[in-house]
């Protein structure tokens, strides 16, 4: 159980879409600080920069070393991460450029990996706190390219985290959704979920101490699909 009221966090790509309405949702429930970041400070506002002192906007590239070693050097008070940042490109995997495949990779599998690394030692020494990994109901389903492979990847390595992490008393969530409706997916002619929606859930689930929260009932319905035949875990984007 997480403890959100008092709190201070760190939002990775919380200046815009799903990580803006983490940032919102946080301040809401009482936390006294959230780090915003980006990898592009300037590209976007996080809820209340500029007029609510507990947000600071932080520069910091998850594809960078040493951008985040110095994200967790400045950001040492934190009792909750999110691992939110992101790209989608949900190229066929053999025709697909393969450099949008290692940046896929790049970007939502050792991104998150290095977050954690980085601030595994930070929220053991404020008394284990939690980590929230952005999953998706993709990690389960065919059909997406590298993005559903890198999204598969991730639930797998969030939930060896969670068995390495549990010793220094850290709370690990992987969140699983459909399509938030931000930027990221505007084009897409699928169904979407309010991105406040999403982070409503998601803070009632860490504050609850949840390991894996599913955010609506089409991430329910192939999570369910995963007991049979695999062919049923196809999903159709787009008509």
């Amino acid at each position: 159980m997480t403890v959100i009221e008092g709190s201070t966090a760190l939002v990775t790509g919380g200046l815009r879409g799903l990580g803006r309405a983490f940032v919102s949702e946080l301040l809401a429930r009482g936390a006294r600080k959230v780090y915003a970041t980006a990898r592009t400070p300037g590209a976007g506002t996080a809820p209340g920069a500029g007029g609510d002192p507990r947000v600071e906007v932080l520069a910091l590239d998850v594809t960078d070393d040493a951008s985040v070693t110095a994200a967790a050097a400045r950001a040492d008070d934190v009792d909750i991460v999110f691992n939110n940042a992101g790209v989608l490109h949900p190229a066929p995997l053999l025709t697909g450029d393969l450099a949008d495949v290692r940046a896929t990779f790049e970007t939502n599998v050792l991104g998150p990996l290095r977050i954690a690394r980085a601030f595994a030692p930070v929220l053991a020494a404020r008394g284990g706190g939690a980590l929230v990994d952005i999953h998706s109901l993709l990690s389960w389903g065919a059909g997406a390219g590298s993005y559903g492979a890198s999204k598969a990847a991730l639930w797998s390595l969030t939930n060896s985290l969670r068995l390495e992490l549990a010793g220094r008393h850290t709370q690990v969530l992987g969140v699983h959704l459909g399509f938030a409706d931000t930027d990221m997916v505007a084009a897409l002619p699928v169904g979407k979920v309010p991105p406040a929606d999403v982070a409503r859930t998601v803070v009632d689930a860490l504050a609850r101490g949840d390991s894996e929260v599913l955010v609506d009932d089409a991430t329910r319905a192939v999570k369910a699909a995963l007991s049979g035949p695999v062919e049923g875990l196809t999903v159709r984007i787009g008509r």
